[in-house]
């Protein structure tokens, strides 16, 4: 197997190159069955192959579609074992889901491997930036800036004075990141996100008039973080709204000042988390959720899409509903709510036989 550097190498141009299923199997750690020399230029699902593509079966379900597909090289579980003949090369690995997903990895760095600094940028005379950096049109760098090696910001982002961003990072176009803010190595934001705007803090005077309460912390987001398309990340009142390693953010998702999410938590499209809220490591959260500030949900928490949590949630538990509550009590509960209309009319026909007898 070749090193993970070597392997890099080879498929940042897998783009615009040609590879023979001996390298590939190389990269992957898998064995050859048919022709080491066949040639691959592109990936594609199984059931849309064509010549020169690569392609790869790991379901059962889909089984057939190997021996009718036109790609060229078909990844494949060890178990694997055709039924009738096949015209095309197949690369065994222990598993073929992950091993394909490893040659998406690459060709995702192919595409993302861009170098250099395009113009019109500004670049403040006092930021500073590692190797491989690419920085695209019309960006901004603000003020005492750290950029780490092999970051990639696109055109028309906004990074502001004072912000860190650890190294292979990508940021795509139109992404906001304000002052003082911290974004880890290996975390990829997508277009529209902003990091670091201000958290929503305000407060009524005599008259009723909100006054707005200056917000002069941060975000730190440390390393492994995926940040979906124009998601907001609000800055903390005082210290650091903080999402912490492995986290993944979906869409259009809203986080609150001074939150915390723990490690490899996963939060789905359009869920809001209000102020000051803890969030556990390796929690559930599905789409639309809502959760009440100043609360606590612990680890190994999974949310419903659509719940509304109004109170802290213990550790390991599954919830449900509006506002919240154990996902199995909601699904006993629901059972007697769809039954709501029987059930009041048949107590009305019992309320009647009772007041006819006495």
């Amino acid at each position: 197997m070749l090193s993970r550097g070597c392997s890099l190498i080879i498929f940042f141009t897998f783009a615009t190159m040609i590879f023979k299923a001996k390298q590939i199997a190389e990269v992957l750690n898998g064995e050859v069955v048919g022709d080491p020399a066949a040639q691959v230029h592109s990936l594609s699902k199984i059931d849309e192959g064509f010549e020169g593509s690569i392609t790869f079966l790991s379901n059962p379900k889909y089984n057939s579609h190997i021996y009718t597909t036109k790609a060229s090289i078909v990844i494949v579980n060890n178990s694997f074992a055709p039924i009738k003949p096949l015209n095309l090369t197949m690369v065994k690995v222990d598993n073929a889901y992950s091993a394909f997903t490893t040659l998406l990895e690459y060709y995702n760095l192919a595409k993302n491997n861009k170098v250099g600094l395009e113009s019109p940028v500004f670049i403040s005379s006092t930021a500073s930036y590692g190797k491989g950096v690419y920085i695209g049109a019309f960006s901004h760098i603000g003020n005492n800036v750290t950029i780490g090696d092999n970051v990639k910001i696109y055109p028309h982002s906004y990074i502001g004075d004072n912000v860190k961003i650890g190294s292979n990072s990508i940021l795509f176009s139109g992404v906001k990141v304000y002052f003082d803010c911290i974004i880890g190595s290996n975390c990829y934001i997508n277009s529209g996100a902003v990091i670091g705007a201000d958290g929503f803090g305000f407060s009524p005077d005599e008259n009723g008039v909100y006054k707005k309460i200056p917000q002069i912390g941060n975000v730190i987001i440390e390393d492994n973080v995926d940040v979906g398309a124009s998601t907001t990340i609000d800055r903390a009142t005082l210290g650091s709204t903080i999402v912490k390693k492995g986290v993944k953010l979906d869409n259009q998702v809203q986080v609150a000042h001074n939150v915390v999410i723990g490690e490899n938590t996963v939060i789905a499209a359009l869920s809001g988390i209000a102020g000051s809220t803890k969030i556990g490591s390796n929690c559930q959260i599905g789409g639309q959720v809502g959760i009440a500030g100043h609360i606590s949900i612990g680890d190994n928490v999974k949310i419903v899409g659509q719940s509304g949590v109004t109170k802290s949630i213990k550790a390991n538990q599954t919830i449900n509903g509006k506002p919240a509550f154990n996902n199995s009590d909601f699904n006993k509960s629901y059972v007697h709510f769809k039954n709501l209309p029987k059930i009041i009319k048949d107590f009305h026909l019992l309320e009647k036989t009772f007041k006819h007898d006495h």
